[in-house]
């Protein structure tokens, strides 16, 4: 089978188009011949620095796929030969990854893939929805009424947590970039808009909020927005950063209002094996899966490239200014 391999880290051309056998499931394992592959930030900065997994040299990247089940193991039951699923699992380093033309997937990780998403849409989404539900399901406990502040709502995770927040009920504001960005962004739900080129954060959102604050911020961007995103906030809210915060946060004014802060990464049940975790974002697809369905959500593929393309997907992402999501195809 065709894969997508990187040696060492490094820049664009670490990516190398390889051979491999084609793996054989055994137990619990399905065999998915992949369609298509999320291509996501986390893939970019695993080329450049390296895979997160010890020993995880040669890697082929990319956390999100979609296929067709091409094999079962003696012991799988929810799945069988010709089903469509889709899924979040590998690409953290070591051979298992969705750059490749097939894959192993435990059938307790895989779900059926929604009737209403073709490949390329299904392989957008897992990673970016599960991100968006826990950092504001989980993490925030956002309820129907208040008001969250999505940073980068044009983004992969910023257009899908515009949409989950709306179906709990919120109100949302968002910055974007430009005023095509805004107009996405308003027509996924977003209610507010700040273009963060010409207008100033706070200010825009304390006019919105009649002076109160937001009750929810997720941070997508990084330490710098979520540090200016701190005096936004109403006194009790919820702070989210999906971004690691850096060493010099200063929480003075956090601890004023009394905020809590918490960190997502939806990576932590694959990088620590946590059965229970995976189940759960499980679950979240499985739910999501019936919201596309019903028409309730949607995910914007701004570009998809070859398989043998990856390099030109990654020099995209990495200017960090792509709307929606990029797609690797194995067609």
């Amino acid at each position: 089978m065709k894969t997508i391999e990187m040696r060492e880290p490094g820049g664009l051309e670490v990516l190398e188009v390889r051979e491999r056998p084609v793996p054989v499931p055994k137990g619990t394992e399905l065999l998915v011949r992949l369609k298509a592959a999320g291509v996501n930030p986390v893939d970019a900065k695993i080329r450049s620095r390296g895979p997160f997994l010890p020993n995880g040299l040669p890697a082929v990247l990319g956390c999100d796929g979609a296929g067709i089940v091409e094999a079962v193991g003696s012991q799988v039951r929810r799945f069988q030969p010709e089903d469509e699923v889709w899924f979040c699992h590998g690409g953290l380093g070591g051979p298992v990854g969705n750059y490749a033309e097939y894959i192993l997937v435990d059938e307790t990780i895989a779900q059926p893939k929604p009737a209403s998403l073709d490949f390329v849409q299904a392989a957008a989404a897992p990673l970016v929805l599960i991100t968006a539900w826990e950092a504001l399901y989980d993490r925030a406990n956002l309820q129907s009424g208040q008001t969250v502040l999505i940073h980068a709502g044009a983004g992969g995770v910023g257009h899908v947590a515009i949409q989950l927040a709306r179906l709990r009920g919120a109100r949302v504001a968002t910055t974007v970039s430009s005023p095509a960005k805004a107009a996405f962004a308003q027509s996924l739900g977003a209610e507010y808009t700040i273009n963060y080129r010409e207008e100033e954060l706070v200010e825009s959102v304390l006019h919105w909020t009649e002076g109160r604050g937001v009750d929810v911020v997720l941070d997508t961007v990084g330490p710098a927005v979520l540090r200016k995103s701190i005096p936004a906030m109403a006194p009790y809210g919820d702070l989210v950063s999906i971004l690691d915060p850096g060493p010099d946060l200063d929480l003075k004014e956090a601890r004023l209002l009394n905020l809590r802060i918490s960190l997502e990464l939806m990576l932590t049940p694959m990088l620590r094996d946590l059965p229970e975790a995976r189940a759960h974002q499980g679950e979240i697809l499985r739910r999501c899966g019936t919201w596309f369905d019903e028409g309730k959500l949607q995910i914007q593929v701004t570009k998809t490239y070859p398989l043998e393309k990856a390099a030109e997907a990654h020099h995209q992402i990495e200017t960090g200014h792509t709307q929606g999501k990029l797609v690797l195809r194995m067609d």
